[in-house]
């Protein structure tokens, strides 16, 4: 029995020496230059690495001093740089503090929920020599706490650079659109020292500039958006195949053809022509989309989105389909083609199958061609891939009832008998390829500025459209192809209560409604002329910003009141004058994501709280092809090495050259020293949720009131 207090004291004793060896993984020092003038700001990075589930306590807290929070302490020592400001923590988050908790009392301490990032400012005075930082923490996980007792020196020393003659001074180079080409009359840039400036200052270097990137735990990351950009494209194809089976071109020919198969009783082979026939269906239209992807490449999407020439031509495509629906003519392939692809299908082995499925793709083009041209024209936007995934959803569904129907024949019995409803399918269809074509040509419209169908013009012909539309379903209305109606069935009776009352829907959007399920699909908001929103705003007296006039904002518009910039210099000298953050919201005229967004999310009332109170916003346009930039604001890119002279351009260059992204919507935040506060987001980061997007902007003000600004 005596032995057992021995056991307890070397158990102890053993357990706190296994505890003093626990150490974090890692601890860094680097610094953002290794070369500097004398007078440069340079920024010291002090990454901490904790054990795995355990996380690394700040330099902040809101607790009185007796409560004991574990905060951590940093300190620096080194020949030749003097501290500019004080040590601050990055992508930490204000947890309540578990003794205080425990005290009853109400406050918060920093914690990283992974590495621990503290930065320091420094000045460079010379050469700096033996920098050494030492870093007196803690890092804990839900049973213990381990203190953090670490020097760590900085791997090399930060010399001091020479500057070129003809260089520009690295004091005076920043962002894209001022590190330009002085000899084209361009304005020099204020003071701005960060390390995401070019690697290059020489006026006559066009490197490639580098990407700004947020170095904190918190922030909106990376989203999966291609992915499920291509499953959308897939099923709207799908859905988009399953129609057209449902057209006078299409639907009587599947008993036929399913007939041709199964008429000598051989099932076996009756099986395999009808799925050879089948899987030659999905192979000739994704061999057209292959085609169309090859031919018109991934930048054919960016062109289509917002140059006028093809919304204009495919607006007019889309009439013309319209019309062909509609009975005006039909649309179809040489009787040649026909006839020669006919004559092959009746060959025996797979070669007749083959030929069989050519020849209903020709035969069926006059009702498909539309639908598959409306396909392709909208997956086009998405870049390479997805008019081949398109094809494949619309082939898809297109193949799958002749496939289906040859392995169980006993089926065909309980298709529905052609008829006059056929051709209503038709002209219905034809009613939406017509309300389609007008949001071509308001694409066309809001980028360069004709102001030919803003959104009461939109709104008005889509609600005579759709008006229509539900009158024809009632029978009110009768094409020249169409059959006599006698009564009027349950499903179109349906059909024409639902489409009247998409119709109410519109009618309010007249005056200002938002018409959140349209949000994208309509021209934004600000190009109405009669918005009771905004007229209530202006007579509850919205404050004004009090910073500089905006440039461009008679051509121009924020949604929702705000008030803001369209230019980047001056945004960010707004910022700096009212001592705010910047929201950069990177947008186009044809962005329909760009609408889902201010209309479900910036709409919100929490949002536009922030909005209004809390930044400075900018609305950078990337599709603006009007806008002309002052003669002295035109640069070199330095990214394509090709002039700026137009707004739209300078602001793409921006958004690929720093954030590597082509993509909209895009935000941003970040201060006036151009630190980001988080990480960038797109719609797909926030899901269009209101308050993902709030939390966004709240962190991004929590960081802005940590990180110190350089006056």
């Amino acid at each position: 029995m005596r032995k057992l207090p021995l056991i307890l004291i070397f158990l102890l004793t053993v357990s706190t020496a296994w505890a003093q060896m626990d150490k974090p993984k890692s601890v860094k020092l680097t610094a953002s230059k290794s070369k500097a003038e004398k007078g440069e700001i340079v920024e010291l990075t002090l990454t901490v690495v904790p054990m795995d589930h355990f996380h690394v306590y700040g330099l902040q807290t809101t607790c009185p001093p007796d409560v004991g929070q574990p905060l951590a302490e940093i300190t620096f020592s080194g020949q030749n740089f003097t501290l500019v400001g004080k040590p601050y923590g990055v992508g930490h988050q204000m947890q309540t503090d578990d003794l205080a908790a425990f005290d009853k009392i109400d406050c918060k301490v920093a914690v990283f929920p992974g590495n621990g990032v503290f930065k320091q400012k420094i000045r460079i005075d010379g050469p700096v020599k033996n920098l050494k930082c030492n870093f007196y923490g803690q890092m804990c996980d839900d049973s213990r706490c381990v203190r953090i007792n670490e020097d760590v020196n900085l791997a090399t020393g930060i010399e001091i650079a020479e500057t070129p003659e003809e260089a520009v001074p690295s004091d005076t180079a920043t962002l894209l659109p001022n590190d330009i080409d002085t000899s084209m009359g361009a304005v020099i840039p204020k003071k701005a020292t960060k390390e995401h400036s070019y690697k290059s200052k020489s006026k006559d270097d066009i490197g490639k500039c580098e990407q700004l990137t947020y170095t904190g735990n918190l922030g909106a990351g990376k989203n999966d958006t291609d992915n499920k950009n291509l499953w959308a494209v897939f099923l709207l194809a799908l859905t988009s195949g399953l129609i057209a089976l449902l057209t006078p071109c299409v639907f009587p020919m599947i008993p036929m053809t399913v007939s041709f198969f199964i008429k000598n009783n051989d099932r076996q082979k009756a099986i395999r022509d009808g799925l050879v026939f089948a899987f030659a269906i999905i192979a000739i239209y994704v061999i057209i989309g292959t085609l169309f992807a090859s031919l018109f490449g991934a930048g054919f999407a960016n062109f289509m989105a917002t140059h006028w020439a093809p919304n204009v031509f495919f607006f007019i495509i889309f009439v013309v389909f319209a019309a062909s629906f509609f009975g005006a003519f039909e649309i179809v392939l040489p009787s040649s083609w026909v006839n020669a692809m006919d004559k092959r299908a009746d060959r025996g082995g797979f070669a007749g199958p083959i030929f069989m499925a050519a020849t209903i793709a020709l035969v069926s083009f006059s009702c498909t061609g539309p639908i598959v041209g409306t396909v392709l024209v909208e997956s086009a936007k998405g870049g390479l891939i997805t008019p081949i995934v398109a094809m494949f959803g619309f082939s898809l569904a297109f193949a799958l009832p002749f496939g289906l129907l040859v392995i169980f024949p006993s089926y065909l019995q309980n298709l529905p008998k052609s008829g006059g409803w056929l051709n209503s399918v038709k002209v219905v269809l034809g009613f939406i390829e017509l309300a389609f074509a007008l949001k071509f040509l308001s694409t066309a419209d809001q980028t360069y500025h004709w102001h030919i169908l803003d959104r009461e013009v939109f709104l008005a012909l889509w609600i005579i459209i759709f008006t229509l539309l539900g009158i024809y379903l009632l029978g009110k209305i009768k094409f020249s192809h169409d059959s006599d109606l006698p009564f009027l069935t349950v499903p179109r009776l349906f059909l024409a209560i639902i489409t009247l009352s998409f119709v109410a829907y519109l009618v309010p959007g007249m005056w200002g409604a938002p018409l959140k399920a349209l949000a994208g699909y309509l021209p934004p908001m600000g190009t109405q002329d009669f918005d009771v929103r905004r007229i209530a705003n202006e007579a509850a007296g919205i404050e004004e910003l009090t910073c500089a006039e905006p440039k461009y904002e008679d051509q121009l518009h924020l949604p929702h009141g705000l008030k803001g910039y369209f230019d980047y210099e001056q945004a960010l000298a707004c910022a700096k004058e009212q001592n705010k953050p910047l929201f950069i919201d990177f947008t186009g005229h044809g962005c329909v994501n760009c609408r889902r967004m201010e209309e479900k999310v910036w709409s919100d009332p929490a949002v536009l709280k922030i909005l209004k109170n809390d930044y400075v916003v900018v609305s950078l346009y990337v599709d603006d092809k009007v806008i002309q930039l002052d003669e002295k604001e035109h640069f070199i890119a330095k990214s394509s090495g090709k002039k700026i002279t137009k707004l739209g351009d300078k602001n793409t260059e921006i958004q690929t050259c720093y954030f590597n992204s082509n993509s909209q919507p895009m935000y941003v935040l970040m201060n006036s020293e151009e630190t980001l506060l988080q990480n960038p987001g797109s719609a797909e980061t926030f899901k269009y949720d209101p308050l993902k997007f709030v939390e966004f902007l709240k962190n991004g003000i929590k960081e802005f009131n940590t990180v110190p600004v350089i006056k």
